[in-house]
């Protein structure tokens, strides 16, 4: 497929998304309460519009990853595990390095009725060059140890918002911001002058912060450090479910 293509079909997914003048980052971020988590208040799709969950979607990245080139595919499944009494849709999440698959991951995402897309746990192992486990750091299950789910997607981004996205004390804490509106992102998928762009750090690594751009009706389409380490990962393809 050429690039021209690929440009009108992103852009073609983002009717709304020129409304409205650009919003620029805030220098306090503002923190908003989510909605409290209720069970009874969820609903079985994930189609909030900046971070769609269609069973069947692969999104396919390219980046580097501590230096090194990295690949990743990202599929939606058809799978869901109920976790504090909500089915949450299954996402695997496969790292690849020089070829060789080098992280594994499921992660679980529900929405409810407002739009807000909550992040409900992730399993996750690190693999040596054996293609055994090294490493689970990292995992946790809202509901187990003291975890506790968090909002991963606003249903209204807003600049300012910010949200704790995980947690589980020491090993998932990561929190982002709505940092900018219809601001302009460029990866080899395509093109948009419309992105979302979220600012996200960890207490746990303190001196590292990410920037992810989101585009309405396909969701991430590229995350790169800001501060504190060396990577970048852009869609390279995406297939709707």
């Amino acid at each position: 497929m050429n690039a021209k293509p690929v440009v009108l079909a992103l852009i073609a997914a983002l009717p709304l998304a020129g409304c409205g003048s650009t919003s620029h980052e805030t220098t306090k971020p503002r923190r908003a309460t989510p909605t409290a988590f209720d069970a009874s208040r969820f609903v079985r799709t994930v189609d909030n519009p900046w971070f769609p969950l269609a069973p069947g979607s692969v999104y396919r990245y390219r980046g580097v990853k501590d230096g090194e080139p990295s690949t990743e595919v990202v599929r939606v499944t058809n799978r869901t595990h109920a976790i504090l009494g909500v089915d949450a849709t299954a996402v695997t999440d496969r790292l690849y390095e020089h070829g060789r698959l080098a992280e594994d991951t499921v992660d679980w995402y529900a929405q409810d009725r407002d739009g807000n897309v909550w992040y409900l746990g992730e399993a996750t192992r690190e693999l040596d060059r054996h293609g055994g486990t090294a490493s689970t750091s990292g995992s946790w299950q809202a509901g187990v140890d003291g975890a506790r789910a968090g909002i991963y997607m606003p249903a209204k981004p807003a600049v300012g918002q910010s949200f704790r996205q995980e947690y589980l004390k020491g090993e998932a804490e990561d929190h982002f911001e709505v940092a900018e509106r219809d601001v302009r992102v460029r990866v080899p998928y395509g093109s948009s002058d419309h992105a979302l762009r979220t600012r996200e750090w960890t207490p746990l690594e303190p001196d590292v912060v990410d920037a992810k751009f989101y585009v309405r009706g396909v969701g991430t389409v590229l995350e790169r450090t800001v501060k504190g380490a060396n990577e970048r990962n852009e869609l390279v393809s995406f297939k709707r479910g």
